[in-house]
């Protein structure tokens, strides 16, 4: 039976059942202020200390939010830990969180579910491990791995029944929305681009997920025919659509551009509101938590990771076209994978 049929045949039921959940953010890398802003979002946040914070777009958007929408109910950070002691402090009196922790695992017992602030995914198996195995649900910040060995352990996860979501937020951006539920108006899409600042290790699952919602499982190659710096990622769907992704280090002026072009019509949207796809995102962890019901499949996750892997698998090796079916072929016995 596989990993989808089992999930659909079993009893879903809450992972957490205390009415207030209580949640530890845990690790801090380079380039990654996800503590600050994740944190504040669950707890609010002290002004005064927010601006201290080394990301000033964290409090330029978090000051814009009125106080009686800002935060997600239900849920607190009660705990933090970060790779450097003093972010934690810091981060704990930016964001209103009560307990320092010294270690990572000594929030097992002292917490509902961990979040995984980082986003390298070369670390996640070690940094998600000791509370996978207490059994402690966990989301873990995108993209979940950038190799095939840590892709095959996080499914043999799944399957176990552990408890463990990734995403990231442009799954969730409103400004796309609309094209995610329908592009009827635009015909049949032949042609998509999607943008992203940073490395495609890093951030290339940003513009993976902005457009996995609209096209849906099926994607067959990748090609990359860039650099680490420059990776421009020519990508094949079973449904006819060829997408081009750049994540390029220093285009931080084009984040989040799509384009979509088909037989009727076309279309461009961006990304504004980074806040609100924050808050959903990290509010279809909170709802998980409370049902026990995916927001999405775990198959969408490897696939995703599958387009990652073929990326950098395809700049290492002069740009061949690699099909999604190299990537991690074991786990087609175990999930329903597109071929």
């Amino acid at each position: 039976m596989t990993v989808q049929k089992a999930v659909e045949n079993a009893a879903v039921r809450p992972l957490v059942e205390r009415e207030e959940i209580r949640l530890a953010m845990l690790g801090m890398v380079d380039g990654n202020g996800h503590p600050y802003s994740w944190s504040a979002i669950f707890n609010g946040y002290d002004p005064e200390e927010m601006k201290s914070c080394p990301y000033p777009a964290i409090p330029a958007y978090l000051g814009k939010q009125p106080q009686h929408t800002l935060r997600i109910e239900g849920a607190s950070v009660t705990h933090i830990w970060t790779d450097d002691p003093e972010d934690a402090l810091r981060v704990s009196q930016s964001s209103l969180i009560p307990h320092v922790a010294a270690r990572p695992e000594d929030v097992i017992g002292e917490v509902d579910a961990v979040i995984i602030a980082t986003d390298k995914g070369h670390e996640h198996v070690e940094r998600c491990r000791p509370f996978v195995e207490a059994g402690i649900p966990v989301f873990v910040d995108k993209p979940l791995v950038d190799n095939e060995a840590d892709l095959l352990v996080f499914a043999e996860w799944v399957r176990q029944g552990k408890a463990i979501l990734s995403s990231s937020c442009m799954r969730y951006c409103k400004e796309f929305m609309p094209y995610r539920q329908s592009t009827s108006d635009l015909g049949h899409i032949r042609f998509a681009t999607i943008t992203t600042p940073k490395s495609w290790e890093r951030y290339g699952i940003h513009a993976l997920e902005s457009i996995y919602p609209i096209f849906g499982p099926g994607f067959v190659s990748v090609r990359n025919t860039g650099s680490a710096e420059r990776n421009v990622v020519h990508i094949k769907h079973s449904g006819g659509a060829d997408i081009v992704a750049a994540a390029q280090s220093d285009m931080y002026g084009a984040f989040g551009l799509l384009q979509l072009c088909g037989t009727a019509g076309h279309a461009f949207a961006q990304i504004h509101d980074t806040f609100y796809s924050f808050k959903t995102q990290l509010q279809s962890f909170v709802d998980y938590l409370r049902t026990g019901e995916r927001p999405f499949p775990f198959e969408e996750t490897i696939e995703l990771m599958r387009l990652i892997i073929a990326g950098i698998r395809s700049r290492e090796e002069g740009g061949r076209e690699v099909r999604l079916a190299e990537i991690a072929p074991a786990l087609s016995a175990m999930y329903t994978l597109p071929d």
